[in-house]
């Protein structure tokens, strides 16, 4: 049965309180079971593992196997698979909002892992931020703005427990420039040399443009590696060095990321793939369909879900649905007395999204998400309404991009070959094991509520630019 959110329209606080407040419902179960994601049985708070092996300056360290990982098994003959939901968040950073350990709780009550991108200047304070050097913008520069030392403590903390309960931290890169180009007093501080990458990596000057606004494999580099000495080395730059270290190892434990801003990331492949990552939260959006790997990259983008009320899809983002509600962040707060109803349309839209994969072609849903109180937090609570509605059915797993990438990695390619030809909300006709046994399929196959009449047919996608 389908639950219908509460959600408060009184302003921010009341909204992203609720975020904090709001328990579990019976039966949502925990990924710290047994079971992994979505299996029986909550467990106390995480408790941070001892670190076995310092690495670096102690800033990071070796606990080893993290904790509460599911035992995930290739399908059997004729299995229908898991339906998997993925809640990402982007900037991951515990600042005065607490916003971060918030929805770190609302997963750990509803038995989600989840994803938290973090930017690599979000560990390094406002008086280092020189150590930053963004390819064509002037060095220092950084559209995350500054960090004080009392929130990278924060946000440290926080990352260790979200680590602890099963969650995964993925990269967010380092500056979030939206349009990767710099503007015309960039290009200018370039010329006199103030632009650069990576320490010793390539910059503007010295690295050609792959096309319009798009980085280069080198700069991506830049800005991988970059990430990874400001996470290995913050007690360096911060002088915090009595506090616990993070416990695991960021250049192996960090498999994957997400670009920001749905700028063109072109360059980002062979960049991500010779760092070792295996896989892409593409800022892009798609339909509903099983992903794909291209040479050797998972690609995990946003998804088109439908907009209630309204024949159009959107992506499966708070900005998504903020796009053709009131416009942009940039827009300011949209009008109060609309709050409560966006919220409620975007739960609904996310969970429509949902019941035509689970009830269809099974297709992992995707869902993008920004530390942000937006009109009032009601994408915040959205979220954490879907939470509660959809991780404790029955055959759901609620988990990082890392183990959906686990699981994909276990399966036999025939088998998600099958699975990548099934459509939008699209169930097997003749039943899972028919299919997945390699018998031929017949046109026509039943469609999950919300699925396009025939292929092709989907609403008309409304997109952000992103943030």
């Amino acid at each position: 049965m389908r639950k219908t959110p509460s959600l408060v329209a009184a302003g921010a606080a009341a909204a992203v309180l609720a975020l904090g407040a709001s328990a579990c419902s019976s039966g949502a179960g925990a990924h710290r079971g047994s079971d992994g994601p979505g299996g029986p049985g909550a467990e106390a708070p995480p408790q941070v593992p001892r670190v076995l092996r310092s690495i670096g300056d102690g800033s990071t360290g070796d606990s080893g196997p993290q904790p509460h990982q599911p035992d995930f098994h290739r399908l059997r003959p004729g299995e229908k698979p898991p339906q998997f939901v993925v809640f990402s968040w982007n900037g991951a950073v515990e600042d005065s909002g607490r916003l971060l350990s918030q929805v770190r709780g609302v997963g750990e009550r509803g038995g989600a892992a989840m994803t938290y991108f973090l930017s690599g200047t979000t560990l390094l304070p406002a008086d280092r931020k020189d150590h930053y050097a963004p390819p064509r913008h002037p060095r220092g520069t950084s559209d995350t703005g500054p960090t004080d030392r009392a929130t990278i403590a924060d946000t440290l903390q926080e990352l260790r427990l979200a680590w602890a309960d099963g969650s995964e931290i993925g990269t967010y890169f380092n500056g979030h420039f939206c349009g990767q180009d710099g503007d015309a007093a960039d290009q200018a501080a370039g010329a006199s040399g103030a632009v650069g990458g990576a320490p010793g990596g390539a910059g503007a000057e010295d690295a050609a443009d792959s096309g319009p606004g798009a980085w280069t494999p080198e700069e991506w580099a830049g800005e991988i590696r970059q990430a990874q000495d400001f996470t290995q080395h913050w007690k360096t730059n911060t002088g915090l060095t009595a506090l616990a270290p993070l416990p695991f190892d960021y250049v192996k434990g960090v498999v994957g990321g997400r670009a920001p801003c749905r700028t063109d990331p072109a360059g980002l492949a062979p960049a991500a793939k010779a760092a070792g990552f295996r896989y892409s939260a593409d800022p892009s959006g798609q339909p509903q369909v099983w992903p794909s790997r291209t040479d050797g990259l998972w690609h995990f983008p946003l998804q088109d879900v439908p907009v209630p009320g309204r024949d159009v899809e959107t992506l499966s983002s708070d900005d998504g649905f903020l796009s053709v509600q009131s416009g942009t962040p940039d827009d300011g707060t949209g009008d109060p007395e609309q709050h409560a109803a966006w919220g409620r349309q975007m739960y609904d839209g996310l969970v429509a999204g949902f019941d035509r994969a689970y009830g269809g072609n099974r297709a992992p849903l995707v869902i993008g998400s920004h530390l942000e109180s937006w009109n009032g937090g009601v994408y915040l609570k959205a979220v954490e309404d879907t939470v509660k509605e959809v991780c404790g059915q029955r055959d759901v797993r609620c988990v990082s991009f890392k183990q959906l990438a686990d699981w994909l990695d276990l399966q036999d390619p025939k088998v998600l070959d099958r699975l990548r030809g099934l459509d939008v909300g699209q169930a097997p006709k003749g039943g899972w094991d028919a299919y997945l046994l390699g018998a031929p399929t017949t046109p026509g196959a039943p469609a999950a509520p919300g699925a396009p009449a025939s292929p092709g047919m989907l609403p008309e996608a409304v997109r952000p630019a992103g943030r």
